[in-house]
């Protein structure tokens, strides 16, 4: 990984060095953002984030068709983080280089057919299978939609972005009840239904290349950012670090909550959808009020706070129950996944000069490696019980707590991230 960090630095310092004039620098702070494209990269990051988000929902239930360990559970979300993950900074790179606008189209659809198909798979093999192919599509996805959301931001990047991320994480809060409705109206062949947004999406998105095209081609001041500035791979190495404890966090939670509810309480499954609707959705919110509070008191200081914050809530999730319960989980998830844009906006300042590759890193990478997390998780839980598990995640915040107090304030002299 760091690795990486250091070829795409070594290989940027080859740009001229040469600093943008006054005048390109004022008409960059000038960039508006241009809502009508954020839009539209919002709306296929929801129905790839749906399709992402339905997977703790319907594990469940395949597990009960599978007769599937915690385990074997757990070890489905590693391979979809994976998926997702190792192969996002690819993707990155590649975005740094040469647009690829037929992708984000491309990658709605594979998301979706991987997804749907999760239901009529006929054993544990093919399913792995599918949930790989689900996270190809997401990894596909990601690196080229932040970097062109970016390039349309204006100087309020937290901002720009956290509207962005909102589809995504929209779709994440969508994605559980959706796909619990399907499969407890239908059947594990319910999933089939995902199907249908995926391809509506896919072929909006077809439709409008030409538009995308010619924006990312269009003359903006912006273009020329990600050239400016000096990459920091160690900070990036140590942003990652930040953003994969909380990811195990956060993947810990909507992958056995619904279980801790099922199996440890009892309690009708029907239920899983609106737990991780309160989850993910309450941190949909949190992402939108998270931009201009990084805005206001920078990114780097946000990260820092929000973890301290967010380990209180998880506790007080595991001690109380009814209405309570849900408030608890409600505002853990929005306090926790309120880092999301933020983490992106810290990367892309870190590597200014490849802000493909640092959205590649965060998302991806970073969001994916949680995913082993999961797995040793589903190890504990199948030797130690449900509750240990989500005790272990409640806590991984102070984790990233005293990581995220080591982060350094970016080099760009032309940056106001502190």
């Amino acid at each position: 990984m760091y690795h990486w960090l250091v070829m795409a630095d070594s290989e940027s310092a080859a740009y001229t060095r040469t600093a943008a004039s006054p005048l390109i620098v004022q008409a960059a702070e000038r960039v508006r953002p241009n809502a009508k494209l954020i839009a539209l990269l919002a709306l296929g990051h929801l129905v790839i984030d749906v399709n992402q988000g339905s997977l703790p929902a319907i594990l469940p239930f395949l597990r009960a068709a599978h007769k599937l360990s915690y385990a074997e559970a757990g070890t489905i979300v590693l391979m979809a983080n994976l998926t997702s993950s190792v192969i996002q900074p690819l993707f990155g790179y590649f975005s740094d280089h040469t647009a690829r606008r037929w992708l984000l189209p491309a990658s709605v659809f594979v998301s979706g057919v991987g997804l749907g198909l999760t239901g009529v798979a006929p054993g544990y093999g093919i399913l792995l299978m599918l949930v790989v192919v689900m996270g190809l599509g997401v990894a596909a996805y990601h690196p080229e939609g932040f970097k062109t959301a970016t390039g349309v931001a204006g100087d309020r990047k937290a901002t720009a972005l956290s509207w962005f991320s909102l589809g995504g994480n929209i779709g994440l809060a969508l994605g559980p009840p959706l796909i619990t409705t399907l499969v407890t109206g239908i059947g594990l062949a319910g999933s089939l239904g995902m199907l249908v947004p995926a391809t509506v999406v896919a072929a909006l998105l077809t439709a409008v290349l030409p538009l995308l095209t010619r924006t990312s081609h269009a003359p903006c001041a912006a273009a020329a950012e990600p050239r400016r500035g000096v990459n920091m791979p160690g900070a990036m190495a140590l942003l990652i670090l930040v953003v994969t404890i909380r990811s195990w966090t956060q993947l810990g939670f909507t992958t056995f909550v619904p279980f801790y509810y099922v199996d440890y309480l009892g309690a009708d499954p029907r239920l899983v959808g609106p737990l991780l609707f309160v989850f993910l959705g309450a941190g949909a919110l949190g992402t939108i009020i998270a931009g201009p509070l990084a805005d206001r008191w920078g990114p780097r200081p946000f990260m820092v706070w929000v973890f301290i914050a967010a380990t209180p809530l998880g506790l007080l999730f595991l001690n109380t129950s009814g209405v309570l319960a849900f408030v608890a989980l409600g505002l853990f998830g929005a306090v926790l996944v309120s880092t999301f844009t933020v983490s992106v906006v810290l990367g892309q300042a870190y590597l200014p000069r490849n802000t493909g590759m640092a959205s590649g890193l965060i998302v991806g990478f970073a969001i994916g490696t949680g995913g082993l997390g999961v797995t040793f998780l589903g190890w504990l839980a199948d030797r130690h019980g449900l509750p240990l598990a989500l005790w272990i995640s409640a806590l991984m915040p102070l984790a990233g707590f005293l990581v995220a107090l080591t982060l350094p304030a970016p080099r760009d002299r032309e940056s106001r991230l502190p």
